[in-house]
């Protein structure tokens, strides 16, 4: 079986190829827009390819009996990249495809960017490939990142509920599929953890995990605009970041899922663990 990943030189991507690395039955390749950001792992194939370069995806997919298609980076033109890559995977005579989607994708979801994930799901279910959605609920891990160095969360997220899930158990969940892919083909999988929480309730989760003091400021939508402004980011940008808060507020992100349970045969990763041990 060849294994195609591509998003290699990212978190979960790489992750992957390392869970993967070294699996009897499986020749591996890795695909990144530079060579030299993608894991140095023994005996791997690699290519370069970015999902705008239609005759390098479908050079770097060739042959490939399963695909893992890690969603492109927040653009403006990040549908046309999917869409790409998509058609180069089809082309290339791609298998099957393990896509890295959001929960609740749709072209009505509260957080923005979903609605880029829904109408990707759309062109992979029209593409005439197998497929199977992975649709991660916020990662766990990130939360550190939203926090900064001064270890605050800000965000008008109110008392909204989220169970964020822990980046490590996603890529653990996506190594096991595609090494197995027939099972999950035509399934939408919901990526939570354990339970749900409060952004409050995270801010002190991490302190815990930690020892160091988190905590989470509510902001208004203005104050949530103006926090932002000085990122000089464009509109688009600013309120998808924005809508990240505003999605959980709203409850769109309040579900727990077995389906991490479900493949690996184990409870997903708590928040704690997930900042204790972030990938």
């Amino acid at each position: 079986m060849r294994i195609v990943v591509t998003g290699a030189s990212g978190k979960v991507g790489g992750e992957v190829a390392r869970l993967l690395h070294g699996a009897p039955g499986i020749t591996l390749r890795l695909v990144g827009r530079s060579l030299e950001r993608l894991p140095a792992l023994e005996g791997v194939e690699q290519a370069q390819a970015g999902f705008g370069d239609a005759d390098a995806c479908a050079a770097a997919f060739d042959g490939a009996d399963v695909l893992l298609l890690v969603s492109a980076g927040e653009a403006d033109d990040r549908l046309d990249q999917h869409r790409t890559a998509i058609d180069a995977a089809a082309r290339a005579g791609v298998g099957h495809v393990v896509y890295t989607s959001f929960l609740g994708a749709s072209d009505d979801a509260g957080f923005t960017l979903a609605r880029d994930h829904g109408a990707t799901e759309e062109m992979l279910r029209d593409s005439g490939m197998a497929w199977t959605f992975l649709r991660d609920s916020f990662y766990a891990d990130v939360l550190l990142d939203f926090a900064g160095d001064d270890r605050v969360i800000r965000g008008p997220g109110g008392t909204g509920r989220c169970a964020f899930v822990a980046r490590r158990d996603v890529a653990e969940v996506a190594a096991r599929i595609l090494r197995d892919p027939a099972p999950c083909a035509g399934r939408a999988l919901d990526l939570t953890g354990p339970v749900a929480v409060s952004l409050a309730e995270a801010a002190l989760l991490m302190t815990r995990a930690t020892g160091e003091e988190y905590e989470y400021v509510d902001e208004t939508m203005a104050e949530a605009r103006a926090s932002r402004a000085p990122y000089g980011a464009p509109d688009w940008q600013v309120e998808a970041w924005i809508s990240t808060y505003t999605a959980i507020r709203d409850g769109e992100l309040d579900l727990v899922s077995r389906h991490v349970e479900e493949v690996l045969g184990r409870a997903p990763r708590s928040l704690e663990e997930a900042v204790a041990d972030p990938l």
